[in-house]
Parts: C-alpha cells; structure tokens; sequence
C-alpha cells in the first residue's frame, strides 16, 4: 500500500500556521484539531518547518510560559522530512522510526498535499496482519 492511500482513506486535510503565528494561537489549534503536529507555511503554502507538541514542551520548558507570546518560528523544526504519496507505507514507516518523528508531510509535484502521521501507519499495519492472518485461516480451513 502505498502513503496515497492512507490519505485516500483518512483525508488529506492539512492543518497549518504561519511562522510569525504566536506560540499559544497554534495551541490553539493543536487543540481545536485534536492532533499532534501542524504544518508552518509561508505565504506561497511552501513548507517552511512542522511545530510538533514536543516542540512547544521544549519550548516551555526552555522558556516558561513566555514562550507561548513568541512566534512559532522560534520553536518549530525547520528541516522538515518529507514523503511521497506513492512511497510505500513501509518505507514510510521506517523513515518515521529512524528519524524518531510522528508525522510526515505528503508531497506531489512539490506541494504538500496531507499529512500522515505514526497512528495512521500503525493503523494501517495492523490492518494488514489483521488480513493476513484471516487469509492464513481461510487457507487451513481448506487444506
């Protein structure tokens, strides 16, 4: 299965902010959105850095609440990996656990185009053992 298919099935909404955001509006958002991660555009949507829960606990904890008045650019990851969307889910998967990240933006022809994150693929995994054991099963009860 390819990561197009995930956002095939999940949706490709894309959450976003710009990097002059203050801190505590993209909380907001975090919040309101009940996800992990948001994606900071410039003003052509180009990707210009991912700002994560981690970031903004980093950034409290570095800071104190101040942080929550500074802007998002202060704080988010600048290099962003990405994906494609018919990169392999596993291939997916396996640069989210080297690199020790949770989400990962979907390009096409250079834009973004959604976002999947470590739930999403594991969700996926589990649905594909799940099919395969039902088929291991179906194959014994014919044998």
């Amino acid at each position: 299965m390819t990561v197009g298919a995930i956002l095939n099935e999940k949706g490709n909404t894309i959450v976003s902010t710009q990097p002059d955001a203050i801190l505590a509006d993209v909380c907001v958002l975090l919040e309101e959105h009940r996800i992990g991660a948001v994606m900071v555009l410039d003003k052509s949507d180009d990707i210009t850095g991912i700002l994560s829960e981690r970031d903004v606990v980093r950034a409290i904890g570095r800071n104190g609440p101040a942080a929550l008045q500074r802007p998002t650019s202060e704080f988010m990851t600048a290099k962003v990996e990405t994906c494609l969307e018919d990169d392999t889910v596993n291939r997916a998967m396996a640069r989210m656990t080297k690199g020790r990240f949770r989400h990962l933006p979907v390009m096409r022809s250079g834009r973004i185009v959604g976002v999947i994150s470590i739930g999403d693929v594991v969700k996926w995994r589990i649905e594909q053992v799940e099919r395969e054991a039902e088929e291991m099963r179906s194959y014994i009860a014919m044998a």
